[in-house]
């Protein structure tokens, strides 16, 4: 069977095909094919990056092509023709792929599993969009796309909130009217797939049984949020009604004082669509430190001495040790602290700062196999010691660095979907 993933981003699209024959493999498959689009570099400019051939290089090239930034449907057909055509070829003909899946953010109350899309899945995404304004009307172009692509392909909606969807009530609930409640405001949770995707392997790589696993997962990108898992099951999340709640991310605030935004409001001039943009777009390790959101930048400043970078660092690492702590008191106990995204998996130094403040727990970690992890990774092939065990042999928590891959997971839920439908 051959599975086509789509991950949709603000600016960016990130397309895989795999092949999964009778049963899931145990270990995560390299991609017959993938394609990456960004056009957050250059306005106006996607730049495609196309990979082919079970992950090797040869048939590696790189694409360039000016497309308008609202046309995803333009990109999206421009990177499916090379499946089919072209030096990345992998198929004849697109009647040869069997279902395609899509990563979508929100889901709502209603739909607590991936699904297959049909017209009144379409409407629901469209309707959530007043809650992730950025992410599902992406996700909605995808799905269309692929409909005037591959017209008799059978699609499923993979949602980021499902996995958190049965948190308990006293957690899911905010602590205003009840109303808030009855009318779906309530605490979704995102980074659903990826933090559930770090369960399955943290498990796999243990050799344990995850409804055994008491589990703290830390997807750490630009957009950052943690997941208290409880034999397999997300008990507590970071992010709430909307991906802003939580840790502080890169351009996002995460949890603030309400009260400053009633200020802001009636003090000093601000507009809705002002504290929309001050909160996700200039707060952050962009908007303490003035340089950058990207964790890199950050940590190259406060290495030239630079204090507002070394502040954003500090802060950025107490709110993560501070929401850990929070996500262990739901947890009780811990088995692994587990790392993964861009931040997560790449910079040594977070992790490094966050277990600093977890040696009450015996958690101890290597810091010659922290400082060791390859930095670099090329789609979702990993290289070098990914998807390892940092802590110390004698350390009571373990503490894993995991190569998320969200698109894996996305085929997955296709592949159980379809076998559950024959």
């Amino acid at each position: 069977m051959k599975i086509l993933a789509l991950n949709a981003g603000s600016s960016s699209q990130k397309s895989r095909l795999y092949e999964i024959d009778a049963s899931l493999p145990k270990e995560p498959p390299a991609p017959l094919w993938e394609a990456d689009a960004d056009w957050t570099e250059r306005q106006g400019v996607a730049e495609v990056k196309i990979k082919a051939g079970q992950g090797q290089q040869q048939g590696f090239q790189t694409l360039q092509e000016n497309v308008p930034m609202d046309k995803r449907e333009t990109i999206i057909k421009h990177m499916l023709a090379t499946l089919w055509s072209g030096t990345t070829r992998v198929i004849e003909q697109p009647s040869e792929i069997d279902i395609v899946g899509h990563r979508v953010v929100h889901g709502g109350q209603e739909y607590r599993e991936s699904t297959f899309v049909t017209p009144e899945v379409k409407a629901a995404i469209q309707r959530f969009a007043v809650f992730a304004p950025s992410h599902n009307p992406a996700n909605l172009e995808g799905i269309e796309a692929v409909e005037q692509v591959l017209p008799h392909v059978p699609q499923v909606a993979v949602f980021d909130t499902a996995f958190h969807s049965r948190l308990p009530l006293a957690t899911a609930v905010y602590p205003g009217p009840y109303a808030w409640f009855e009318q779906g405001i309530r605490r979704y949770g995102f980074h659903g797939i990826s933090h559930e995707y770090c369960a399955w392997r943290t498990a796999h790589l243990l050799e344990r049984d995850l409804e055994s696993l008491n589990l703290i997962t830390c997807h750490l990108g630009n957009g950052c949020s943690l997941a208290a898992i409880q034999h397999g099951r997300s008990v507590d999340t970071t992010m709430g009604f909307t991906p802003l709640e939580g840790l502080m991310m890169g351009n996002r605030s995460g949890s603030v004082d309400p009260g400053i935004l009633f200020h802001l409001l009636q003090h000093q001039g601000y507009s809705a669509d002002q504290l929309d943009n001050t909160l996700n777009e200039a707060s952050g390790l962009q908007g303490i430190s003035g340089i950058s959101s990207d964790m890199r930048q950050i940590l190259k400043a406060m290495g030239e001495g630079n204090e507002r970078a070394k502040l954003a660092f500090d802060m950025y690492v107490y709110r993560l040790r501070v929401h850990i702590g929070m996500m262990l008191a739901a947890l009780g106990e811990l088995d692994a602290l587990v790392f993964a995204a861009g931040v997560g998996e790449n910079a040594a130094a977070v992790r490094a700062a966050a277990c600093e403040g977890f040696g009450f727990l015996k958690l101890k970690l290597d810091t010659q196999k922290n400082s060791l992890m390859i930095t670099d990774f090329v789609g979702s092939n990993q290289r070098g010691p990914a998807d390892q065990d940092i802590a110390t042999a004698d350390s009571a928590v373990r503490v894993l660095v995991v190569h998320t891959q969200e698109d894996w997971m996305i085929a997955q839920e296709c592949w159980k979907l379809a076998h559950r439908g024959r």
